[in-house]
């Protein structure tokens, strides 16, 4: 009755080796312990909300009967979509949801003659089975309908990961769809819409989840726009003494005010509390949303979303400035320091924080929380400059990475840094000017096409190789060298000089992701 959902693809790939690691609560341990009767192997068929009734039918001996309640939760949770492809019923084609999925799927992953792997849908649970069939030593593929993987993140954190990927030897089709699967002797063949077949002996089909609404809907309560079970703030559902929790309800989100879905064992842990509060000493504690943060290992690196992505603010209307900064995950004298990203959202008038994404190695999960935490309690970027975290040379640097996010954050909205974002390239006119301010050879080893290379500290010197009415875009490799050069044009009456957010790095990721 209680597993550890999250770690089903870990046990698969023998990261977690015991499965009795996986279950928390047995039904007859936690009827012991809290003396609640616990019925497993049970079906509800029905809810009647006028009788206050339950039918529900025993499947080992095939006996429905009727329960009555006083206050009712449903907790259902959301289904694994299953295209209706030809041929999806193969042997061989598997979702992940339960332990009886995993079971099933590590039997058949563990078999002999099992080499190749497809794993359609590239969200959280694809990319970790991905990596773990590929820990079973499976030559793995992705096919994704959509143009990024991991469709949660903004594309430039997903261009980073898909470069990771890439360099693991995981083959990803995007922009592709699976149109039917058969099978070839002892293989499938997964046909895609481009035409191309993979080959494969194992499939996982990840491409999502939906709530599952159907007891609430038959018993007559109200479904939302995003086809959750509606609930408000306390978490009743349209009838006041049924109450709904987990992957199957519906919220405002915080931050759009949006009817929206979270599929997180955070909140839904946080709403079984407030629920069962509510329900015994009436409607006292509210449920204020969930802001969607959420993190995934996938191989060596780690990555993570909070708050609201800059596409999401973007369907809402929602006014917002994006920036890109590179920091190292520690101090750079220290050894082992990696580089990590940090794209932050936030408001143009107060400099509130909307939405944040991380992508890198080590200390990912960290500076996540810190800014879920200030995302949650209407902090601004003034806060995040301003923020004091525990500093030694192993774990952070003076300045730490969400500090160098806030510090850039205050300067574009104090008008000291004016940025432009990669995808804005296209936006350079004839008659402008694209400035490359890195060192020579770095210019040498590769550049911007069309770029003229001015490095910062020779700008001063070769100044009147510029002409101050043009408009000047200037980029370095992470956006450090390239502000500096931007201050000294400003300085010198070049008002129209505008900075790469994110550098040559998050071009090059970007445009590579793109080119597949």
């Amino acid at each position: 009755i209680s597993y550890a959902n999250c770690g089903l693809p870990y046990y698969i790939g023998d990261t977690i080796k015991e499965r009795d690691k996986l279950f928390v609560q047995t039904a007859a341990s936690f009827s012991k312990r809290f003396n609640i009767d616990v019925r497993v192997n049970t079906l509800v068929n029905s809810i009647d909300p006028d009788s206050k009734t339950v039918v529900a039918t025993d499947l080992i001996n095939n006996t429905r009967y009727e329960l009555s309640y006083d206050k009712l939760v449903l907790s259902p949770g959301a289904e694994p979509l299953r295209p209706p492809l030809p041929g999806a019923n193969l042997e061989g084609i598997f979702t992940l949801r339960n332990v009886p999925d995993t079971d099933a799927i590590k039997t058949f992953a563990s078999s002999p003659g099992v080499k190749k792997a497809v794993v359609v849908g590239a969200g959280f649970i694809g990319l970790e089975m991905a990596e773990n069939f590929h820990q079973l030593g499976l030559e793995v593929s992705i096919v994704e309908m959509g143009g990024q993987v991991m469709a949660p993140a903004d594309f430039p954190i997903a261009a980073m990961v898909q470069a990771h990927l890439t360099a693991k030897h995981i083959s990803i089709h995007l922009n592709t769809a699976v149109t039917s699967f058969s099978r070839n002797n002892e293989r499938l063949s997964v046909v895609l819409s481009n035409g191309e077949v993979l080959d494969a002996d194992i499939v996982l089909l990840s491409i999502g989840v939906r709530p599952e609404t159907r007891l609430a809907a038959e018993a007559g309560l109200s479904i939302g726009l995003a086809k959750g079970i509606q609930v408000n703030e306390y978490l009743q559902t349209s009838n006041p003494d049924i109450y709904a929790v987990g992957d199957a309800i519906e919220f405002l989100h915080p931050l759009t005010g949006q009817p929206a879905l979270t599929f997180l064992a955070g909140p839904a842990n946080k709403q079984g509390r407030i629920c069962a509060n509510n329900m015994v000493r009436g409607n006292r504690e509210k449920y204020g949303g969930s802001i969607g943060t959420a993190i995934v290992k996938v191989f060596d690196m780690t990555v993570g979303v909070t708050g609201a992505s800059a596409k999401l603010l973007q369907r809402a209307g929602i006014p917002h400035i994006v920036s890109t900064t590179h920091s190292g995950s520690h101090a750079g004298y220290y050894p082992g320091a990696r580089n990590m990203s940090i794209e932050l959202m936030f408001s143009p008038g107060d400099g509130r924080i909307l939405g944040a994404q991380v992508a890198g190695y080590e200390g990912v999960d960290k500076r996540l929380d810190i800014l879920s935490a200030f995302i949650q309690m209407g902090k601004t970027v003034y806060d995040l400059a301003a923020f004091e975290q525990a500093y030694a040379p192993p774990y952070s640097s003076a300045k730490d990475p969400v500090n160098m996010a806030g510090f850039v954050a205050e300067n574009i909205l104090d008008g000291q840094l004016k940025i432009f974002y990669w995808d804005e390239l296209k936006a350079i006119q004839e008659g402008d000017v694209l400035v490359d301010v890195r060192r020579t050879d770095e210019f040498e080893a590769g550049h911007i096409h069309g770029a003229i290379n001015i490095p910062v500290d020779e700008l001063r010197e070769r100044m009147g190789e510029l002409d101050p009415n043009q408009t000047i875009y200037i980029y370095c490799e992470a956006g450090l060298r390239g502000y500096l050069a931007q201050r000294i044009l400003r300085q010198h009456g070049f008002n129209n000089v505008l900075n790469l957010s994110g550098g040559y790095q998050l071009w090059r990721t970007c445009e590579a992701a793109i080119k597949g």
